[in-house]
């Protein structure tokens, strides 16, 4: 019980942290340009997020491995809910993922999961790769566990991780998301929310291939900006169909529909990138037929040519069929 209610209380904190209440949008004087007006945090701060990751420019290191716990289970029920700024993902009933290692010094709990997409499938996703914007971008957010709640964990620096995956077009629809997708019409309205049952695991939603990832301190990329996340942004992309890309672009706003809201990228600032480079041993290979087809069709269809990198025909595929 006491769990429970900590859990609920945490959530609460969460909301009103990504999105719940806060006077911020996408366009005109509540868009990104003007956030610093309300937001001190978002103006002018030196790590903040997203950025445009250069490859050429990143830091070759091999980290421990990342520990992925209940990741595999699937989720009894999950709350699915239109905050005004995303369509956001929390566990209702379920074990709560956790995640160590890798560029972590410690344990982070699962909070919540959103998403961020643009007008077309040729924009969406925050962090960009060599200029290269993605249709939709799924943001995990997981807070450290030494400060025993989100709340606590925003006033430190090491407070947050947020998983990043970037998403490619396909022509099939990913079956991993049909559940979601048919929850997404039941949230179209601002502040509608709606409970779904027997929900798939996370590895199922995102995918298993997650041992190439590039890593850098940021910030949160919606008020209040606060410069307290490690970002771990994974290589192998998410396939989706172009119909169930659009119906994020289906969402109602408090102002009108919600058909993009992803930052600009901000400035790096100088800062430190790191590409974990895993070697044979350390690597997370992928469980099921749809994380393994897609992975093989991602290396198969590179888009991004960066010739001062090797192993780039490997990394950031992005498909359209």
């Amino acid at each position: 019980m006491a769990s429970s209610i900590a859990r609920i209380v945490c959530l609460i904190l969460l909301f009103i942290c990504c999105g719940h209440g806060q006077d911020f949008g996408y366009d005109g004087k509540s868009g990104p340009d003007f956030w610093g007006l309300n937001y001190r945090g978002c103006n002018g701060g030196k790590l903040q997020s997203p950025i445009d990751i250069q490859l050429n420019n990143v830091i070759r290191k091999e980290f421990p491995p990342l520990i992925f716990e209940h990741f595999d289970k699937p989720l009894e029920t999950v709350r699915l809910e239109n905050n005004g700024h995303t369509a956001l993902l929390s566990i209702k009933i379920g074990n709560l993922p956790n995640i160590r290692g890798g560029p972590l010094n410690a344990t982070y709990n699962f909070t919540q999961l959103h998403f961020h997409w643009g007008r077309n499938d040729d924009e969406g996703s925050e962090n960009l790769i060599n200029n290269q914007s993605f249709p939709l971008e799924l943001h995990m957010v997981l807070f450290n566990t030494d400060y025993g709640n989100f709340s606590n964990a925003l006033n430190h620096d090491d407070g947050l991780v947020v998983l990043s995956f970037l998403f490619h077009r396909t022509i099939k629809e990913n079956p991993s998301y049909q559940k979601f997708e048919s929850g997404l019409p039941a949230v179209e309205n601002f502040n509608a929310s709606v409970d779904i049952v027997g929900f798939v695991s996370l590895d199922n939603f995102t995918t298993t291939d997650r041992s190439e990832y590039v890593t850098y301190r940021g910030s949160l990329t919606t008020p209040p900006c606060s410069e307290v996340v490690t970002w771990i942004e994974f290589i192998n992309t998410i396939p989706l169909s172009h119909d169930q890309i659009q119906e994020f672009r289906l969402l109602s706003g408090s102002d009108g529909k919600l058909n993009h809201n992803f930052r600009p990228v901000q400035a790096a600032n100088d800062r430190s990138v790191y590409m974990n480079i895993p070697t044979a041993n350390n690597s997370n290979k992928p469980t099921n037929s749809n994380q393994k087809s897609s992975s093989t069709y991602l290396k198969n269809n590179l888009v991004l040519l960066v010739p001062v990198i090797i192993f780039s025909q490997k990394y950031f595929n992005f498909a359209v069929n």
